[in-house]
């Protein structure tokens, strides 16, 4: 129950990157325990590329996704939920975003911004519960799910195919399914520009659904949004082979 009343006051924060003492020590007190609490969450963590003047921490001249990808090829071995290492990478690297890999406790369904709030009104109105949400300024909205895959089913877990073959997503117009093999931004990570910053809607405090309980909203969701816009196009929302 502490924990929730503490998500609840950070929901409550200033967007406009201040927090309510104005210092910039109490912010990055209040990143810490938000992060903190996602891996004790269960949610698997490791550190993310931030964005850096006109481009990235990465220092890759060009990068294609600033601020948005892991900072090592081995992310997924370096991804855990002990909240002494994540301290440890907060405070060694108190700029960095952070990626959480999906496939291991949990999915994430990752829908354009909004198709998932008209997806929301439609499951509150139907009395379904959702899990975490986040919000990807200014275009994207994760629905954090149970996972699919795990190590216990290595005969029906699946790659994440949605990132894979970008073809796929003619079927399921404006849908990721990120499982196993991907990674999603974690809040509370910045973004380039402004307005650019991933931040909860609903925190990981919450029980996470399973996927299919909230699949159908989003699906049609979804295929509204694409139907309303004839020239959208399907960007993969970051590449997974980093």
């Amino acid at each position: 129950m502490e924990r929730k009343g503490r998500f609840s006051q950070w929901l409550r924060r200033p967007r406009n990157g201040s927090d309510d003492s104005g210092t910039g020590a109490a912010t990055a007190a209040a990143r810490e325990e938000l992060l903190l609490a996602a891996a004790a969450a269960g949610f698997p963590l490791a550190p993310a590329a931030h964005p850096s003047g006109y481009g990235c921490s990465c220092e890759r001249i060009g990068c294609p996704t600033p601020g948005r990808h892991p900072v090592s090829f081995a992310w997924q071995t370096l991804a855990t939920t002990d909240t002494e290492k994540v301290a440890k990478w907060l405070r060694g690297q108190p700029e960095a975003n952070f990626i959480t890999a999906t496939g291991i406790a949990h999915d994430v369904l990752d829908v354009p911004a909004e198709a998932g709030r008209q997806a929301l009104e439609r499951l509150a109105a139907a009395g379904v519960e959702v899990g975490p949400v986040a919000t990807v300024a200014p275009d994207r909205m994760l629905f954090f799910t149970a996972t699919r895959g795990t190590p216990d089913d290595e005969d029906e877990w699946w790659p994440c195919e949605l990132d894979c073959h970008p073809e796929t997503m003619d079927e399921h117009p404006g849908l990721r399914w990120h499982c196993r093999g991907s990674y999603v931004l974690l809040p509370p990570s910045s973004l380039p520009g402004d307005d650019g910053r991933v931040a909860w809607l609903h925190g990981p405090e919450r029980p996470l659904p399973d996927p299919l309980t909230l699949l159908e909203a989003l699906t049609d969701a979804c295929a509204q949004y694409a139907g309303q816009r004839p020239d959208h196009e399907h960007h993969a929302a970051w590449p997974i082979g980093r």
